[in-house]
């Protein structure tokens, strides 16, 4: 609803403004969002639907994901990426359709997914001679691939990972969190050894994972091992980060699997190795989702809207002209904003109410709006709406760039602070299951591993309570679930 360049935005200002209708009979934010208190789920689902993010498709759980969640998914899609890349690996694009006799080849792979594939049966008019599965995620194809491309250990590491649509026929759907289809990554990795790969799952989890959730995010993740009971199918070890929304409940954001050989003896990858021995390799796959956009709107919205970290949002400042003698002026100033490397946005749509404007950024989480009508002008002043501290202040025009720096460095720091105290508050030191059973009511519980075990584990679930993963006691993600002294993090789920 706004134009990066300063080009023809006046002519198509009365087209913009019909986009926003939603808001033209809404006067307050009170009755525009349920408040989290009152319903969190419904709060949930306003938010999404009133910052214009996603929408129901047409066949049953799927979505629509408008053009600012597309935005926001296409900013965390550019830093994962490049994080991806940085560790080595290269993108790649795979077939849609898996023949059904690929997940054959690997029965625990088909256990784990077999109610939830979507099966093709016919197509131009005729029965298939064999079915295909749309894809619920592609380690039977990359398996298959790597299979003619690794023959030798000169081809390894082969570090591999494309960005792609799945599906998973879900029952109970919620966009963003759960929907039959979704847009992701995924990873697939070969290597000569158990140890590589074990090295390089957990450097993706670190460096790629956490370190964009934390430093982008401005989300506090544990970072843990998954215990065998929640590991992925065909998995050896799970590792995942998990994040904790506003109402205490966990989100698995993303995670990172060691496949051990499995796939490897499944598909017939192996290699030539240095001596001319035949060995199978070791594989590695990992992903994250749009689940993140559920995650971020649940971790750091609030009664008015989302709230976005700066380092994410794909508009950081929006300049509101509040009235047509302000449009030049906003015009000029979103331009300096932008020369100074600020991702900015002009709305100057002054034949759309003034409140109704600024409601639609809030919701929307820009984190700053620079606001300025005629007596701003004549002043020399403009003001500064901080959407993350929820301040407003005057500011003389000459001082906007350095106001505007400093807020969005501050406002990533202050998202991060307080979704960390809210994890630190709403965690609980206990040593008994009981204790754990009755922490994860209101949020997670810390608890040591060897007080649950498998049993205590299937004890929890019978209250929809889950061990979300294991830590060492310094936090730190175990090597194996074999450690000694490992605390688990329990607690309900999305």
């Amino acid at each position: 609803m706004f134009y990066r360049d300063g080009t023809n935005q006046r002519a198509l200002r009365s087209r913009v403004a019909g986009r926003m209708a939603p808001f033209a009979s809404l006067p307050s934010m009170a009755s525009v969002l349920t408040p989290q208190a009152q319903d969190f789920p419904r709060w949930y689902q306003d938010v999404v639907a009133k910052a214009e993010l996603a929408e129901n498709g047409p066949v049953r759980g799927t979505q629509i994901i408008r053009p600012w969640g597309t935005a926001i998914w296409e900013r965390m899609q550019a830093e994962v990426d490049a994080r991806i890349k940085i560790a080595g690996a290269q993108n790649v694009n795979l077939p849609l359709f898996i023949p059904e006799s690929y997940l054959n080849r690997e029965a625990e792979h088909v256990e784990g997914f077999s109610p939830e594939l979507a099966v093709v049966t016919h197509a131009g008019g005729k029965q298939l001679d064999e079915p295909v599965v749309v894809r619920p995620t592609s380690e039977t194809l990359f398996g298959e691939s790597m299979s003619k491309w690794i023959q030798s250990y000169r081809d390894l590491p082969m570090l591999l990972n494309q960005w792609c649509n799945v599906v998973r026929w879900e029952m109970r759907t919620r966009l963003f969190l759960r929907s039959s289809e979704f847009l992701w990554q995924e990873g697939h990795t070969a290597h000569a050894t158990q140890t590589d790969a074990a090295a390089y799952a957990r450097q993706i989890l670190r460096d790629v994972y956490r370190e964009f959730m934390v430093d982008v995010l401005a989300m506090p993740i544990v970072a843990g091992l998954k215990t065998p009971g929640e590991r992925f199918p065909g998995a050896i070890d799970t590792m995942t980060c998990e994040g904790m929304m506003a109402d205490g409940k966990a989100l698995q954001m993303g995670t990172s699997h060691e496949l051990g050989q499995n796939f490897a003896k499944a598909f017939d990858i192996q290699f030539l190795d240095a001596t001319g021995q035949r060995e199978n390799v070791w594989t590695t796959s990992w992903g994250a989702s749009t689940r993140m956009v559920g995650g971020l709107i649940m971790c750091h919205g609030d009664d008015n809207g989302l709230r976005l970290p700066p380092r994410l949002a794909p508009t950081q400042v929006v300049v509101l002209a509040i009235k047509e003698e302000a449009a030049d002026k906003a015009h000029e100033i979103a331009g300096n904003l932008r020369a100074a490397g600020v991702r900015v946005g002009v709305d100057d749509r002054t034949d759309v109410a003034f409140g109704r404007r600024a409601v639609a950024w809030e919701l929307k989480g820009v984190p700053v709006r620079v606001e300025i009508g005629p007596r701003d002008l004549a002043a020399g002043n403009a003001m500064l709406v901080r959407r993350i501290a929820g301040t407003k202040e005057q500011i003389s025009l000459e001082s906007i760039e350095k106001a505007v720096a400093e807020a969005l460095v501050a406002d990533q720091q202050a998202l991060y602070d307080a979704a960390l105290a809210h994890r630190e508050s709403s965690t609980t030191e206990v040593s008994t299951l009981e204790e754990a059973s009755e922490a994860a009511q209101t949020g997670w519980a810390r608890v040591p591993w060897d007080a649950i075990g498998v049993a205590g584990e299937a004890t929890l679930a019978q209250t929809a309570v889950t061990v979300r993963c294991l830590v060492r006691a310094d936090g730190s993600v175990p090597d194996s679930i074999t450690e000694s002294d490992l605390v688990a993090y329990v607690g309900r789920s999305y």
